[in-house]
């Protein structure tokens, strides 16, 4: 029997329900990771260092996706508990329209400007064309990636959570596919890494808009409408907290890499962009949980049932305190394995790597809880709390933590840095989650 957003959700139900999105999340985040194993392995470290270098910059673009999926979800989950699926599915139509019509417009600012962001970034001569080239390309697909990540969050709006898995999957396996044939086999280097993820993202988005044109059995379906500027600046401001997150993440990465060039040059680079494609896996799935249970959140918030917010708020915060323990233990201790896959062709950056990715690992910890508050706030469609958690989280705390300890502890406060953030980002959550219990009646 299919789950409905206005059921009570027990451990198991709701573990049922957000799994489709947690493997959604880690599938979308293989793209990254998958490219930059085959670039490592078939084109070099260097060329892995000038993808690692500008993948911030792609990101923010394609984090408005999220940021429009996000808001939009909460919003339209919203109406729907409140009983008008027509005015729900007027504003779901509103946010596939404007992530269509503001990618077009940022691929052709990124296109244009990435060869002065490369060089900002700090890209050496060596990197300066495979930072070019690879941007371009996958800057090129930026609008199939925003729909990608806005149909993520609205599949599960329109309880088809699988469906959203199922697109996802496809996107992922033909992403691995290609990069095995345009960069294993046809040696295309970064351009071959860039189109396959391109393509894949095509998939992931192009299908889902295909379905939703189409009449289908689920709560929401595309149909004409108006722009109207107020539910739109509404979804976007209450999903601004995830663009923060996504903007304020690749800031930080561009300070990591400042960083880590000064400290140790271009392997603490390489050794960095590791820790990265670890983390995405890692991560996506507190992303994808958080994304699966908003929109329960959003509907039992717009329906006034205090009961279901304060069952979800408890498990939730159960899920993630106890999903982080067992992550950063199984990071502790896969940390030279998985370092060896990405950079065992060099035994110093293998060492440098594998030392860092252990100090990193304790940053899961609470991540997924600091993850889940955030998202949390979105679903109750406060979005400026959420926003101040993911800036204080991601940008105040991380770009911080990153400048100041290596002063006291040298490299090694570089890979520490993001443990002492999710450390104080922690004690944020817990103080606004205090404050607002009168207000939503979650405790």
């Amino acid at each position: 029997m299919d789950i409905q957003l206005s059921d009570h959700f027990t451990y198991r139900k709701l573990l049922r329900f957000t799994l489709p999105s947690m493997i959604m999340m880690v599938f979308t985040s293989i793209y990254g990771v998958v490219d930059g194993f085959f670039i490592s392995n078939f084109s070099g470290k260097t060329s892995f260092a000038a993808i690692n270098l500008v993948m911030p910059f792609v990101m923010i673009l394609g984090g408005m996706g999220f940021m429009i999926g996000t808001g939009g979800t909460a919003l339209v989950s919203k109406v729907l508990g409140e009983g008008n699926p027509k005015r729900a599915n007027r504003y779901f139509s509103m946010m596939v329209y404007l992530t269509i019509l503001l990618g077009a417009v940022l691929s052709a600012v990124g296109i244009v400007f990435i060869r002065p962001v490369s060089l900002f970034f700090g890209a050496t001569e060596e990197m300066l064309g495979d930072c070019i080239l690879y941007g371009r390309i996958t800057i090129a697909f930026t609008t199939a990636f925003m729909l990608q990540n806005v149909f993520q969050s609205f599949f599960i709006a329109a309880e088809k959570p699988k469906l959203g898995l199922l697109a996802t999957v496809a996107a992922g396996l033909t992403n691995m596919v290609l990069d095995a044939v345009f960069v294993g086999l046809f040696r295309w280097g970064v351009a071959g890494a860039a189109l396959a993820t391109g393509v894949s993202q095509c998939v992931g988005g192009i299908f889902p808009l295909a379905y939703f044109i189409r009449p289908n059995d689920s709560l929401l379906q595309l149909t004409r409408t108006k722009l109207q500027i107020k539910p739109m600046l509404r979804a976007c401001g209450n999903g601004s907290s995830e663009l923060m997150s996504n903007v304020a993440s690749s800031v930080v990465s561009i300070i990591y890499n400042f960083q880590l060039m000064k400290y140790v040059g271009e392997n603490g680079v390489s050794a960095y962009g590791v820790l990265m494609y670890v983390q995405f896996i890692f991560i996506a799935i507190f992303i994808g949980y958080s994304i699966g249970s908003a929109p329960i959140v959003s509907y039992h918030f717009g329906a006034e049932n205090h009961g279901e917010l304060k069952n979800m708020l408890k498990k939730s915060s159960l899920l993630t305190g106890g999903s982080g323990v067992l992550l950063s233990a199984l990071a502790f201790a896969l940390a030279e394995p998985l370092s060896q896959i990405f950079v065992g062709y060099d035994a110093e950056l293998l060492a440098l790597t594998s030392h860092a990715f252990r100090l990193f690992s304790f940053s899961f910890f609470l991540a997924g809880f600091n993850i889940f508050a955030s998202s949390f706030f979105t679903a109750l469609n406060n979005g400026v709390v959420s926003a101040f958690i993911s800036f204080l989280r991601t940008l105040v705390f991380q770009t911080s933590s990153v400048l100041i300890l290596p002063i006291f502890l040298g490299l090694d406060g570089i890979w520490w840095a993001i443990t002492v953030a999710e450390a104080l980002a922690c004690v944020v959550s817990l103080i606004f989650l205090f404050v607002k219990r009168t207000e939503y009646q979650y405790l």
